[in-house]
């Protein structure tokens, strides 16, 4: 299978790169991340089967972008990337157990699905993401993807008050065209949240924005993650020209 080339960046003096998860003790490393992060500093609930490593049905069938220290290979951040393909014969896409997707049915075989994504808390100064970002870049023109689907999450930490509240301002400048939209299996219950609270809107969320992704319509509630989920789309043709420059700049 083809994959991004090894692009190397530098943060603090160590020298970090950008790849397809090579092998199964890589992929364990990159689920101890998304362990330490969602489970320990995130208060999720997540029950797999070896303490301490966040793992699901999806894993096998996903490609895992990881950047690592090239140096040590610690693993400091990931998105795992399911293709529509894939999905295909999987028989759906992790967002459709958070969402209905029929709308979208058409763009599925065109499609890459993102998610787990996460950064080590002490590589968070923008480095790590803007390799992960290059590296997806590089992974889209290689297989010819159009469009980029995933969850995208808001804290529930004060019981979905600041997630109502970011959804309300978010969905008046983003909201996608109304043949996209995609409807919540279990509902945020917005008309019972406090819609006028300071909303909180995630950096990844705004990065997604920034980019040219649109929010798919209301959020989901996931129980188990205790999140408030938006589904993101980005057509790779409305990808901001910008931002393109900077995260495509190593894929041609």
């Amino acid at each position: 299978m083809l994959e991004p080339r090894r692009e190397s960046l530098s943060d603090e003096n160590r020298k970090l790169s950008v790849h397809l998860a090579r092998s199964s003790s890589e992929v364990r490393d990159a689920q101890r991340l998304r362990y330490r992060v969602f489970a320990e500093e995130m208060g999720a609930r997540l029950q797999g089967a070896e303490p301490g490593v966040d793992e699901d049905l999806f894993d096998p069938y996903c490609d895992h972008l990881v950047v690592t220290e090239e140096e040590t290979g610690e693993v400091l951040g990931t998105y795992r990337i399911l293709s529509g393909l894939t999905a295909k014969r999987l028989g759906s896409f992790y967002s459709d157990t958070e969402f209905d997707l029929t709308r979208l049915a058409n763009l599925r075989e065109r499609t890459v699905e993102l998610g787990r994504s996460c950064v080590h808390p002490d590589y968070r100064s923008g480095v790590v993401i803007a390799l992960l970002w290059s590296g997806l870049a590089h992974y889209m023109q290689l297989h010819g993807y159009d469009y980029i689907l995933g969850c995208a999450s808001m804290s529930m930490g004060d019981g979905g008050h600041a997630a109502a509240a970011a959804y309300r301002r978010l969905c008046e400048k983003h909201l996608s065209p109304p043949e996209y939209r995609a409807f919540p299996r279990c509902p945020l219950p917005l008309d019972e949240l406090d819609c006028a609270a300071a909303p909180v809107i995630p950096p990844l969320i705004k990065a997604y924005l920034r980019v040219g992704a649109w929010i798919c319509g209301e959020p989901a509630w996931d129980p188990h993650f205790n999140t408030a989920d938006l589904l993101m789309l980005l057509p790779f043709s409305r990808v901001n020209q910008r931002y393109a420059k900077h995260f495509m700049r190593h894929a041609a």
